[in-house]
């Protein structure tokens, strides 16, 4: 395997030759090309494949990784929401085209959805964007939906700010800020209340609920037209629409895009959000990120912890200003 920026990635000659010709026999046409893609976190095998036919396709594989890798790949749990949902996910995921389990390797064959389109995030960009992800929510509102999805993902962001406080682990987060740990410790400090009742009422969020893709960032998006493809389902999940576009915005603002109040207000042009809800999850993805962005990095994971406290600031940044509370200056010394 070689390696492109920080993520080892297998290279198309790693992919065993019965792997190969499984895919050649599934898609019924030879294979011309393989480009290996990069851009997200993980080190999956990901390859955009021109075929001998003409047509597209898209390889995304997990493999046997070594004894140290702390990696977790998720292909089973993602292969699963692409058989059962597929139809009513159309308009917003790729095609799922067929499997494949060989040699240890699992590969899901997905439509071909080009480049990676964002970031940058452009305001035209992420108004359609946020127009297309509030039409997904829309439509599955109060759907029937399996009833394997889970239900309470998203009240398990409800604790982490109550536990970091428990554990003492709170000094960890605000020692982020480097020189300026004191004033982080302060803020948190006096910030803590209102970030644990905020975060406790994402147990108590009523429907009506819909799908959530629950891991909505630029890696695992395309912007075709004003079609907002969303790929990487492992963790579909059913609840408060809230609490995806909330995640979804303070994630562009971790990349340089629009505020996270803009993005909601482009989403509301398509559909209406709980004030109380979008303030409960951003509490609660707030103390999500403060608890990783300190901890160790993960083998096989590299840049995972620079995206996480990226997010720390974004999303700490907003629920302040949510919750009328004091600016946290001190997350500005937190390093990327």
């Amino acid at each position: 395997m070689s390696r492109r920026g920080l993520e080892t990635k297998p290279r198309w000659s790693d992919v065993p030759p019965e792997v190969r010709h499984s895919v050649e026999r599934v898609l019924r046409s030879r294979i011309a090309r393989a480009e290996r893609v990069f851009g997200g976190y993980a080190p999956s095998a990901t390859f955009r494949m021109r075929l001998a036919n003409g047509r597209r396709a898209f390889f995304k594989g997990s493999y046997p990784l070594p004894p140290e890798s702390q990696v977790r790949f998720n292909t089973r749990a993602e292969e699963r929401v692409y058989r059962a949902l597929g139809e009513r996910l159309a308009r917003w995921a790729p095609r799922f085209l067929g499997s494949i389990e060989r040699g240890g390797w699992h590969v899901l064959l997905l439509e071909d959805v080009g480049p990676a389109t964002m970031p940058p995030w452009t305001a035209s960009r992420t108004r359609r964007a946020a127009h297309s992800y509030a039409a997904f929510h829309h439509d599955t509102l109060g759907a029937r939906l399996p009833r394997w999805l889970p239900r309470r993902a998203h009240a398990e962001f409800a604790g982490f700010w109550s536990r970091l406080a428990k554990t003492g682990e709170l000094a960890r987060t605000a020692s982020l800020a480097g020189r300026r740990r004191a004033d982080a410790e302060r803020w948190i400090a006096d910030a803590l209340p209102a970030l644990r009742r905020g975060e406790t009422a994402l147990r108590r969020l009523d429907p009506p609920f819909a799908l959530l893709h629950f891991d909505t960032r630029s890696d695992n998006v395309r912007l075709v037209g004003d079609r907002f493809v969303m790929f990487d389902w492992p963790f579909a999940s059913v609840g408060p629409a809230e609490f995806d576009v909330a995640a979804f915005a303070q994630a562009i603002a971790a990349e340089e895009g629009p505020t996270p109040e803009r993005v909601l207000q482009w989403y509301e042009e398509i559909l209406p959000l709980r004030p109380r809800a979008i303030d409960a999850s951003i509490a609660g993805i707030a103390g999500y990120f403060a608890d990783r962005a300190w901890r160790p990095p993960l083998s096989g994971l590299p840049r995972l912890r620079s995206i996480q406290r990226r997010q720390l600031k974004a999303s700490l940044s907003w629920a302040a200003r949510r919750l009328g509370l004091p600016d946290p200056e001190w997350i500005r010394a937190v390093p990327d």
